[in-house]
């Protein structure tokens, strides 16, 4: 694994509640975190059909167009009744031509394996993947996944995307039903990100 040894790095996203974990993680280690906002830089197509693939995508673009080292991550929800589906397209499902509808999507997700007759419990991995690029080319990849089972109706008012029907093994509420610190202390991301923070803490 190659040692951050740098202060400044530029978090390939728009999110500002992504930008806020990765400052979380990285501000007391001396790193100052940057974001695709800083810069205006557009959002890449992703047209992968990895998380790692589409990762890369971003961080990429995030580095040719500042020279700057960059962090990105691709994330989404597989479905073992649907074949690992929606995966990378996660939040395409969502898309209605005018934003994204993440109650649409969970009842598409919930129809399908109605259709399909799927056998329960209905099981599913939330996934993460952090790719961590170098201006040389350089590259360092960090995956988590949160094992659990998908429930309905939809539970909780809290999280986002597919939270409400997510139930992660060993719990007894979805995502949506849990306080925010929980959620992340177990989450895919958090996952990754325990699993990223040697890279950063080596350095020190």
């Amino acid at each position: 694994m190659r040692r951050f040894e740098g202060d400044e790095l530029l978090i390939a996203t728009h999110n500002l509640g992504k930008l806020a974990e990765f400052e979380a993680l990285l501000g007391p280690l001396g790193i100052t975190c940057r974001s695709n906002r800083d810069f205006d830089l557009p959002e890449p197509d992703e047209t992968e059909a990895t998380f790692v693939g589409n990762a890369r995508i971003k961080a990429r673009a995030a580095v040719d167009a500042t020279g700057l080292p960059a962090l990105a991550d691709d994330s989404g929800i597989m479905i073992d009744g649907l074949d690992g589906a929606p995966g990378v397209h996660t939040a395409d499902w969502a898309e209605t031509g005018n934003g994204r509808d993440f109650t649409m999507a969970m009842t598409r997700a919930w129809s399908e394996l109605e259709v399909r007759d799927a056998a329960q419990p209905r099981t599913a991995s939330f996934c993460a993947t952090l790719l961590l690029l170098w201006p040389d080319g350089h590259e360092e990849v960090f995956e988590g996944r949160v094992r659990g089972r998908l429930v309905w109706p939809m539970r909780g008012e809290t999280g986002h995307g597919y939270d409400p029907m997510f139930q992660p093994d060993g719990h007894d509420l979805t995502f949506a039903e849990m306080p925010t610190d929980q959620k992340n202390a177990i989450s895919h991301r958090a996952d990754a990100l325990r699993k990223m923070s040697a890279c950063f803490k080596a350095a020190k």
